[in-house]
């Protein structure tokens, strides 16, 4: 049975960040596939509109090109609207019945995860991944006790495939393992100020140039 990651997001942009996380998961749970979900627009993201699927697809598909077992899906993408959650991991699991799935998310969306629709019904439908972030501690009051029985805390040891284990139901891991303080708000909002990307260093080269020869952010 394969193994695969499913990683949703804006990506607007993709950064250093979200590849080291994708190369990281891949070796720490034995990934077969690590795949970027762009969304159309997230559900929960009201206040800003994304940058077009078409700009953030291809700036995925830049930064993983070489990055082997890492892929861009486009199932939100071409759905042309808002979707949540559950819609798609229902579409994820009817196609691919056959693999065992994680959904990765970060710290922030864990901990709005009682907004989510049918939140609870998303965290039994796939294993679930949970990636600390700085700024955003962890903590496990707002969610049901059935919900905390299912949760694997792998930040105590250095290598989350040790604690990994089987279970009839869905399981959701904790990691500390991959810690990066960069997010896709800052690099748009430091190009918009500047009119010009600084922040180089924290994407990735191919991705640099793409946002420059379109002017994207500005």
């Amino acid at each position: 049975m394969k193994r695969k990651a499913f990683y949703g997001g804006t990506f607007d942009p993709v950064h250093c960040g979200h590849i080291t996380i994708a190369t990281s998961l891949l070796e720490l749970f034995s990934l077969d596939e690590f795949i970027f979900l762009p969304a159309f627009h997230a559900p929960h993201k009201t206040d800003t509109k994304p940058t077009s699927g078409y700009h953030r697809f291809a700036m995925l598909m830049l930064a993983s090109v070489n990055e082997p077992g890492i892929f861009v899906s486009t199932l939100e993408l071409d759905h042309a609207e808002k979707r949540y959650s559950v819609d798609t991991l229902a579409e994820i699991v009817e196609l691919d019945p056959d693999s065992e799935i994680f959904f990765v998310m970060g710290a922030d969306s864990w901990m709005d995860i009682p907004t989510w629709r049918d939140w609870e019904t998303v965290l039994l439908m796939t294993n679930h991944i949970v990636v600390t972030r700085p700024g955003y501690p962890i903590s496990f009051d707002h969610v049901t006790d059935a919900v905390r029985s299912r949760i694997v805390d792998t930040r105590p040891s250095a290598d989350a495939a040790d604690v990994i284990r089987g279970g009839s139901s869905p399981l959701i891991y904790i990691t500390n393992a991959v810690e990066l303080d960069v997010s896709g708000t800052e690099i748009r909002d430091d190009v918009r100020e500047d009119n010009r990307l600084d922040r180089a260093d924290d994407v990735p080269p191919e991705v640099a140039k793409y946002i420059e020869k379109y002017e994207l952010y500005r």
